[in-house]
């Protein structure tokens, strides 16, 4: 049975391999991704960088767009599993994505929320939703300007997030020793089986879990069940690995370093990295990048361009910056270096969150066209942040769809598009990943093979 993944950036696939991600998802799209033998389809909605009217009015576009190809193509909704992919870190529209799934492809019996990301550090324990073992809300992500939340139960948090129309009194509790017990005798698998047989009505269930085999034993035993009840899901990356039940991945990271381009000599052009996301995570990573004697940075002005944005006539001193940034680059691989284009670290104020979010877009948008100028020049790219990878795929570099090759390092996956016109792999590093050393780790591994 396929699993189709509604993904909410394009980083959700940090866990598994060989597979379509979809950046458009029409009937041409949507079919040579069935064809393929992977289990796995995932589509990149991005509606993490959308306001919620708007996250809702896509996710329906998508639906729309996949139950007319079922019709032509003689499938049933019913014949597949449907992810709804969010944050690990509970930022994104995690309760009215599901809901949105639910009204276009339901009836469901369960919608279990699992956002335990264990390669990431991620657990949930007692319906605690935990960072490294600090409760979520109390980390920078709790504090997100945008999809900031007051708790890590993740009862209360469902409660919070859908306005009260889910009380957290009637959200049922999926526990670390039910999965346990179920992992290890017979008796307790019976009983989960008798637990997922009983669900109905589109009740919500939140899932503990701190080890692989937590979630292994859920996806077996809803595998069971689904022939008899129907299923939808808002995890993280980690249960999708759990059950799309794919074995090792065959690359080695050797294998998946060297997709590196190459120039007419055959030999490997350098990186370049781009880094638009302003987590706390993404500024201290970028810092000890910067340190490094093999990389030389370069800032991408955002107070000028928000003021640039808002003129009607902007597009002579847009291309004024750009020349200005491209000759900069320019520079920087005649010193031999490595060019890393990051936007500056302020935090804007804006005076709505929909004039946010559009700032946002637009800012991705001045920097995949600026990179889709200079691609010729590059082996790989580093993409770091969620919405700049996806715009940087989509508008950047034209792909309907990329292939998932597979991860560099845990949760850092590497792509490689559709177009005959760009042959380059791109390093897809969410922006919440890592530690302040990881950046710089993924860059000495993309070079290591020259």
């Amino acid at each position: 049975m396929k699993i189709i993944i509604f993904d909410d950036d394009p980083t959700g696939s940090q866990t598994v391999y060989g597979c379509p991600l979809l950046l458009n998802w029409d009937e041409q799209n949507l079919e040579k991704a069935f064809k393929q033998s992977s289990p796995l389809i995932f589509i990149l909605a991005n509606t993490r960088s959308l306001s919620s009217v708007l996250a809702a009015k896509k996710t329906r576009e998508i639906c729309s767009s996949i139950k007319k190809f079922f019709v032509r193509q003689g499938y049933s909704k019913n014949d597949f599993f449907y992810i709804s992919r969010g944050d690990s870190t509970l930022r994104g529209h995690g309760v009215l994505e599901p809901a949105i799934l639910a009204e276009e492809l339901g009836p469901f019996d369960a919608t279990f929320h699992i956002p335990a990301f264990l390669e990431g550090g991620r657990t949930t324990e007692n319906g605690i939703h935990y960072l490294n073992g600090i409760p979520v809300h109390a980390t920078d992500f709790g504090h997100d300007n945008i999809f900031g939340f007051s708790t890590s139960n993740l009862a209360k948090w469902i409660e919070e997030k859908s306005f009260g129309k889910i009380k957290a009194k009637n959200i049922l509790h999926v526990k670390i020793k039910q999965l346990d017990m179920a992992f290890n005798d017979e008796d307790g698998f019976e009983s989960l089986l008798k637990f997922l047989s009983k669900l109905e009505n589109n009740t919500s269930v939140v899932v503990d879990a701190k080890l692989p085999h937590h979630l292994e034993i859920l996806a077996n035993a809803i595998k069971v069940v689904s022939k008899e009840k129907r299923f939808l899901f808002r995890t993280a990356a980690s249960f999708i690995k759990s059950l799309s039940a794919l074995p090792p991945n065959p690359k080695c990271t050797a294998d998946l370093v060297s997709l590196k381009s190459k120039n007419n000599e055959y030999k490997y052009k350098p990186g370049l990295i781009i880094v638009g996301s302003h987590v706390k995570l993404a500024t201290d990573q970028l810092e000890v990048l910067m340190m490094d004697n093999s990389c030389k940075g370069l800032e991408i002005p955002v107070s000028k361009l928000a003021n640039i944005f808002a003129l009607e006539d902007r597009q002579q001193e847009i291309l004024e910056i750009e020349y200005t940034l491209l000759s900069k680059i320019d520079d920087i691989l005649d010193l031999e270096k490595v060019p890393v284009l990051y936007t500056s670290r302020e935090e804007m104020k804006f005076s709505s969150y929909s004039e946010r979010m559009t700032f946002g877009l637009e800012l991705a948008e001045f920097m995949s066209i600026l990179v889709r100028k200079i691609t010729n020049k590059f082996g790989y790219i580093i993409s770091k942040g969620g919405i700049t990878t996806q715009i940087l795929l989509q508008k950047g570099l034209n792909f309907n769809h990329v292939h998932l090759k597979g991860q560099i390092l845990p949760g850092l996956s590497i792509v490689t598009g559709d177009s005959d016109q760009y042959n380059l792999p791109v390093i897809t590093f969410p922006g919440n990943l890592g530690n302040e050393k990881t950046l710089l780790e993924v860059l000495k591994l993309m070079d290591s093979i020259s």
